[in-house]
């Protein structure tokens, strides 16, 4: 992952005896929850305050592949009343091989939830409509940037 011309999947830097390798196995649907606690009743004005809340966990499940898992969470409110909150864990599995700690972070942090956000996003836009509410289609994500900035408040941190 150290040569920016190759491939994200797989890296075999000049000189060195092994391949750092990143390789997406199969995607799946965790988990989800849908509450709608008045259901689609709505005072006849529809402009919600969107709340979207971002998390990843990453366990080992055997040898190499790691399962990672994107909690996303939605909620709407009019007022002080909820109207909706969903919440999506979008998981997927990776063989992560030969990773140097830095390059296991960033996959963790940044390409396995790039690849997992577009499954997540269709989950909560489906079971919002079900739900009997307007379409709810999620802006995408910049992932590379939210562990940049992560990784420089932890550095700053550290520093502090």
């Amino acid at each position: 992952m150290n040569d920016p011309s190759a491939s994200p999947a797989s890296n075999h830097t000049p000189g060195s005896a092994t391949a750092s390798t990143l390789a997406l196995q199969g995607v799946y649907l965790k988990d989800c929850s849908f509450e709608a606690p008045e259901g689609p009743r709505a005072n006849g004005q529809w402009s919600p305050q969107i709340s979207l809340d971002l998390n990843t966990n990453v366990r080992q499940l055997n040898g190499d592949v790691r399962e990672v898992v994107l909690t996303v969470t939605v909620s709407a409110k009019q007022g002080e009343q909820t109207l909706f909150l969903v919440e999506v864990k979008q998981a997927g599995a990776f063989i992560m091989q030969n990773l140097s700690a830095d390059e296991l972070k960033r996959a963790v942090g940044s390409i396995c939830p790039n690849v997992l956000f577009p499954y997540a996003r269709a989950v909560v836009s489906q079971l919002v409509s079900q739900g009997g509410f307007p379409q709810l289609l999620l802006p995408p994500v910049n992932f590379d940037a939210l562990y940049v900035n992560a990784q420089a408040e932890a550095d700053g941190a550290v520093k502090n």
